[in-house]
């Protein structure tokens, strides 16, 4: 039987052209603290100090992650404020991800360097992202390929609405 080593996902191709087409020197993360339009940018949730919003490029359904407002890549940069609240922003997003997507469990953490795995070097970030029993099946490992099962805008939807009422 002939691999088929491809999986349609055209969705996706307005987040790839753009990613194509950013200025050098841009950064998403600024360009998102700037930015007054949560939704188009999926920005879910705004703090003093730092903020959360939905991965483009998610690695499964709910992919967040949180950035601090300060453009800085490193960690030991970091002031006490920025500190604190990334972890109370953490604890946020897994209650709200349990709430609106119910994983199994998540992995929580900061890529420092592009060496070790860092998409964006130059401004520090915390990924969250759910996990599910079976979500790395036959797809990933053998084709080469990930499956979202619900749209980025979708995912913002409901996870907006999560966030929302626990602020309440």
């Amino acid at each position: 039987m002939p691999k088929d080593d491809k999986l349609w996902a055209p969705w996706r191709m307005k987040y790839i052209q753009n990613a194509a087409t950013t200025e050098e020197g841009c950064c998403i993360f600024c360009d998102k603290r700037e930015s007054n339009h949560d939704e188009e940018e999926l920005v879910l949730l705004r703090g003093e100090y730092c903020f959360v919003m939905m991965n483009l490029y998610p690695y499964n359904n709910g992919h967040l992650m949180i950035a601090p407002y300060r453009h800085l890549a490193d960690v030991e940069k970091l002031m006490p404020q920025e500190m604190i609240e990334g972890a109370e922003l953490a604890k946020r997003c897994v209650e709200a991800l349990r709430l609106t997507m119910a994983p199994h469990g998540y992995n929580i953490g900061v890529n420092l360097g592009r060496v070790a795995g860092a998409g964006i070097v130059d401004h520090l970030h915390l990924h969250i992202v759910p996990r599910w029993n079976g979500d790395t099946n036959f797809m990933p490992v053998i084709g080469e390929t990930k499956v979202i099962s619900e749209s980025l805008q979708e995912g913002w939807r409901r996870l907006k609405e999560t966030f929302d009422k626990e602020s309440k």
